[in-house]
């Protein structure tokens, strides 16, 4: 069963090392305890948890090349907040901020890069809160937040300054990528999901005001 979750790692995310598998086996253990608790996901999720979370959340990382500076807003349950952080853990210097203004769940996100000694920050606030605070990274990340409307106005400081943004979406992020395009121009490029035949990753570059 290990060995089968450690190659559907690979195929999803690439080489991956035994010690950052371990690190993710490790962090579904305290998701789950905190889960018990706290609602960090969907409750019709859990069961499915490495492949509906973990899994899907790591793909980013793949998308996101040898980048070393990132940044997940509305990181919530930590997907894919510190999933990323688990896999860019091994890279000397690499670093990743989280923005959660709940503050039950930005609690339960300090908890856990503490326990697993993960590079992430943990920012308790809004995101508009934070854009004076952060400085703009190699990437951004955000899922199961808003329509995409929304989340180019929260990330367009950062974007617009070079970000890179890569972001989940479901089956409608066609019509989401037509209703931001009434405001926003972008490069876009459509990454379909390896965890889930209705949806993508979009890798938006360049946003830019019309």
């Amino acid at each position: 069963m290990k060995q089968h979750a450690y190659d559907r790692l690979q195929d999803v995310a690439g080489p991956v090392s035994r010690e950052t598998f371990d690190k993710l086996i490790a962090f579904e253990t305290v998701f789950r305890k905190w889960a018990q608790r706290i609602n960090l996901v969907a409750p019709s999720t859990l069961q499915d948890a490495w492949e509906r979370h973990i899994l899907d959340s790591a793909q980013v990382v793949r998308l996101g090349g040898d980048a070393m500076r990132w940044l997940d807003i509305g990181s919530g349950g930590g997907f894919p907040g510190l999933i990323i952080a688990t896999m860019i853990a091994g890279r000397a210097g690499a670093s990743i901020d989280l923005v959660e203004s709940n503050r039950k769940k930005a609690g339960f996100l300090q908890a856990v890069t503490g326990e697993l000694s993960l590079p992430a920050r943990v920012h308790a606030k809004r995101i508009e809160d934070v854009h004076g605070v952060i400085r703009a990274p190699e990437v951004l990340s955000a899922r199961a937040l808003a329509p995409l409307p929304l989340l180019l106005k929260l990330s367009a400081p950062w974007l617009e300054a070079g970000t890179t943004a890569l972001f989940h979406k479901g089956r409608d992020y066609r019509q989401e990528i037509e209703d931001s395009a009434l405001q926003w121009g972008f490069d876009l490029v459509e990454h379909p999901s390896l965890t889930d035949t209705q949806g993508v990753i979009l890798e938006i570059r360049n946003l830019r005001r019309i």
